[in-house]
Formats: structure tokens, C-alpha cells, sequence
């Protein structure tokens, strides 16, 4: 199934867990004899782990087309005796799989969708594959493949102790922007469930707790009227006027909103050749603030100027909302237990060859980017921050208790969305930090299946958090999936 290559796997020292009892001691974990190992489990898959997260990475399918990536995951969870709905909320590459009964029910969220317009193979210097439209720059195809493992080794761990509960596998398709877990959310597919682990890929290895941006995006659609650019110019109207008033107005509106609004655009079709006025054109925005609020308010002053635009150049307008997220909501109750299993587990260290692989990366990054020493470092445990990135992850946060990791899958100082997250992301630099993900989510969910206290102090935390008079009310409305939302349209 896989493709053939040479994998650089490095064994992980094995951690002993008791279903009650974790303790460690001043030079690392102490090993208890009276349960199952839950980080041998993860171990014991770590090479097909590999195999199965760089098949995702050869197939590099966008948001919402990720037909193999979705049924890869959902093969290898339905052998490990999974039950997997496929399809659901509306999206044909969403699925949700389960094992077990009663509560708890702990959630795991899988991510598989790669970026469009990135690709690289997987060496260290600038090397694209032409043959490739998209390439996994945010490493999703690590997300997912160690988001399964870890509720493979939990389920295993359940069966082998009797323990009760339920643990569930969410395959959720399109998180580049195409809000996939938001529909998730929307139709309840959270409503029974106690508390969602999640992890993402990174230059380092973090567990504090975080934010990020609310965000809402919409395609701007404008019409106008073809004709001669020299021959005929008063019989045209051109739509890429719109687009271009458009941007103008909204690129001054810029010096009045609140400082921490990112709003970002790319015009995905503006005509075909310069002596034809063009009678269709598009612009795709995003508009982010930490509230969601705000985003919704600002969100309507782009919509006004658009409106202008089109009024002014003697076009039409019509705009299509594609996403809407909230703010991670922090639940420092659930963080806390998650960083100090990422503890117990260790970050990352390099063999002789992955560190030369290394090396020519961490070459091309900018002067004065962390060491690569650093991907062995677990950063300490911190205040909430404030990530300038948005996710899909946060609507789920505001329906159910919600914590997070990042572990180094990439070389440290790696930016993602770029050709070098690609790269480390296709060999076993990343699947290395996959590995350590898997091993923490499945300690933190075993942790959480074992004492009941952390539930009951993540719901609290949770419901002040909300307030009493919270109602959530998806920023995208009430629009289906934009299952399409990757194709331009011209």
C-alpha cells in the first residue's frame, strides 16, 4: 500500500503506565508492573504509522477532495476493530470512529488535508514536484496518521483493563480553510462527549495553553460586460475594476480597525488576456480578529465596500461565505495533564543521518532560528498565548473541553505553509514528532479515562469560561459544506 522508501526510524525508550498511577521520578518516568504499557502500544505501530502518514503525504489532496487520505485512515481504524460512519455532516470525506461504551467519551481529532500551490520532495534543498498540485506544508498527513494511532493504542488499552468509557477517531476533512469541524459542531456530532484531544506539527514541542483568531472568509464574485479593450472600450464593464475597487477600499479601511485584524486577499481569477475587458472576476478575503464579534462586524464594513465597488464601476457583486471560525477557548484544566504527559514522553532526538538531513534545512531558514538542539526541549509550561493563525479546532473548543499539543516534526525555526515543513514532513523527521504526539494524546486520554476529577474540573472551567448566557451561532451561517471550494472559478 505504501510506496517504497527508506525510513530513518528511531526507537523510543518504552514508558510503563498504570491505568491509576503515573510517577516519575528525578531522572525520568518510573515504570509501574501493574497494567499495560500504553506507550508500547503506540510503539508497537510506530512503523506502520510511518508507512500510512507518508502515503497521506504522496497523495497531497486538498480540503474536501481527500478521497484516499479519508479511506486510508478509515481501513486501518476499521481493522483495528473501529466502528467508522463514513459521510458525515454533509461532507463525503468526514467520518467518525468509535470503540467502546458509556462514559467518558473522549474525542480525538484527525486532520488529512494538504495546502494547494506547494509542493516539494522530500530532501533538503528547494526541489518541487511539478506532477503535484499541492503538498502537505502544514502536515496534516502527520496529524491524522498519529491522531489514529493514538485512539488505536487507547482502545487497545481499554479492551486490556476493562476500563469503561468510549474513545472517538474524528476525521475531519478540509481545516485549510474550508471549516470542516465547524459542520461537525453545527450538526452535534460533539454534544455527548466529555473532552477532544488534538495536537498539530511544529518546530517544537509545547502544551500550554492557547488562542488564536476568529476568522471568517468569503469569495467576492463580480460581473460586468466584455468587449474590445481598444475597440470598444465605453461598451465595457469590467469586473476586475470590482475586484481592484475593492481591494482599494478595503486596504483603507485597514488604518481603522482594531490593531489585532489580519485581513488578507488573493484575486483567484481576474479575465484571460488584456484586450478583453473582463466580464468575471473574483477576489477570496479573510478577515480575522480575536473576537468573534468583531469578525462578524468587520466582516460586514468588506462586504459594504464591495458593494461600492460594484456600484462605482458599474458592476454586479455577489459574495459566497466558504468559512467562519471562532477563538480557541483555553481549558487549562485539560493543558495541564496533556504538557505533563508531553513531558514524561520527551521531545526529539535526531539520528546521525536525520541530523545532516537537518542541517542543510536549517541552512536555508533565516539567520538566528532556534538550534536544532531544541527539538529535544519541552518548553515550559506558560500563560495563555495568542496565535495569529486561526482553526477550525476552535469551534469545537466551545462545545466541548478542549486541549492541544505541538511536537517537533519539523527542523526548529521551520515556518509552515513553507517548502521545508514539506520536506521534514516527508521523511522521519516528521514522523519521529508524530510518534511523540501519538504517545501523549494516548497518555492523556488514559489519564483522563482513569481519574474522573479531570472531567468534572475541565466541565467547570469550561462553563464559566462560556458564561451562562453563551449560544453558539456558527459564523458561517447556515451554508452547506463548500465541498468545491478549491475550484476558481473563471
Amino acid at each position: 500500500m505504501s510506496r517504497p522508501r527508506t525510513l530513518i526510524l528511531c526507537a523510543l525508550s518504552l514508558l510503563a503506565v498504570s491505568p491509576l498511577i503515573i510517577s516519575t521520578s528525578g531522572s525520568g518516568l518510573t515504570a509501574q508492573d501493574t497494567g499495560p504499557s500504553i506507550a508500547s502500544m503506540v510503539e508497537a505501530r510506530r512503523e506502520r504509522l510511518a508507512e500510512v502518514a507518508l502515503e497521506i503525504w504522496d497523495y497531497a489532496e486538498v480540503g474536501y477532495q481527500e478521497v484516499r487520505s479519508s479511506a486510508l485512515l478509515q481501513s486501518e481504524l476499521s481493522d483495528a476493530g473501529f466502528s467508522v460512519e463514513a459521510g458525515v455532516a454533509g461532507m463525503p470525506t468526514a467520518f467518525v470512529a468509535e470503540w467502546g461504551s458509556g462514559s467518558p467519551v473522549i474525542g480525538i481529532l484527525a486532520e488529512f488535508d494538504a495546502l494547494p500551490g506547494i509542493t516539494q520532495d522530500a530532501v533538503p534543498e528547494r526541489a518541487p514536484l511539478p506532477e503535484k498540485g499541492a503538498g502537505h506544508a502544514c502536515g496534516h498527513h502527520l496529524f491524522g496518521t498519529g491522531s489514529a494511532g493514538a485512539a488505536m493504542a487507547v482502545k487497545e488499552w481499554l479492551a486490556a483493563t476493562g476500563t469503561p468509557g468510549t474513545i472517538r477517531l474524528y476525521g475531519t476533512p478540509a481545516e485549510e480553510g474550508g471549516a470542516g469541524k465547524v459542520y461537525m459542531v453545527r450538526d452535534g456530532l460533539f454534544e455527548d462527549v466529555d473532552a477532544v484531544l488534538h495536537w498539530h506539527a511544529s518546530d517544537h514541542n509545547s502544551a500550554s495553553p492557547a488562542t488564536s483568531l476568529a476568522n471568517k472568509s468569503a469569495k467576492f464574485r463580480f460581473h460586468g460586460v466584455s468587449a474590445h479593450a481598444a475597440g470598444a472600450p465605453d461598451r465595457g464593464r469590467s469586473a476586475l475594476d470590482g475586484v481592484e475597487a475593492m481591494n482599494h477600499m478595503v486596504n483603507l479601511m485597514r488604518e481603522h480597525v482594531p490593531m489585532e485584524t489580519r485581513i488578507h486577499y488573493v484575486i483567484t481569477s481576474g479575465g484571460s488576456a488584456p484586450n478583453v475587458i473582463p466580464d468575471f472576476a473574483e477576489v477570496f478575503y479573510y478577515v480575522r480578529n480575536p473576537e468573534p464579534d468583531m469578525v462578524a462586524e468587520l466582516f460586514e464594513r468588506v462586504v459594504a465596500a464591495a458593494e461600492g465597488a460594484a456600484l462605482g464601476t458599474g458592476t454586479t457583486m455577489e459574495y459566497e461565505v466558504i468559512h467562519g471560525l471562532y477563538n480557541l477557548l483555553p481549558n487549562d484544566a485539560l493543558q495541564r495533564v496533556m504538557w505533563e504527559n508531553l513531558n514524561r514522553v520527551g521531545g526529539v532526538t535526531y539520528t546521525e543521518e536525520e541530523r545532516k538531513f537537518a542541517e542543510l534545512l536549517h541552512a536555508s531558514l533565516p539567520e538566528g532560528s532556534p538550534p536544532l538542539s531544541s527539538a529535544a526541549a519541552v518548553k515550559p509550561y506558560d500563560f495563555v498565548r495568542r496565535g495569529m493563525g486561526s482553526t477550525d479546532v476552535a469551534d469545537v473548543s466551545w462545545a466541548v473541553p478542549t486541549a492541544g499539543l505541538r511536537t517537533a516534526t519539523w527542523v526548529p525555526g521551520t515556518a509552515s505553509h513553507s517548502w521545508q515543513a514539506v520536506a521534514a514532513g516527508g521523511m522521519s523527521i516528521g514522523s519521529k514528532g508524530m510518534i511523540v504526539a501519538a504517545e501523549t494524546l494516548a497518555l492523556t486520554a488514559v489519564e483522563i479515562f482513569s481519574d474522573p476529577s479531570i472531567v468534572e474540573a475541565a466541565t467547570a472551567e469550561h462553563a464559566e469560561r462560556l458564561g451562562p448566557d453563551f449560544v453558539y451561532r456558527p459564523l458561517l451561517g447556515d451554508r452547506a459544506p463548500p465541498l468545491d471550494y478549491r475550484r476558481n472559478r473563471n
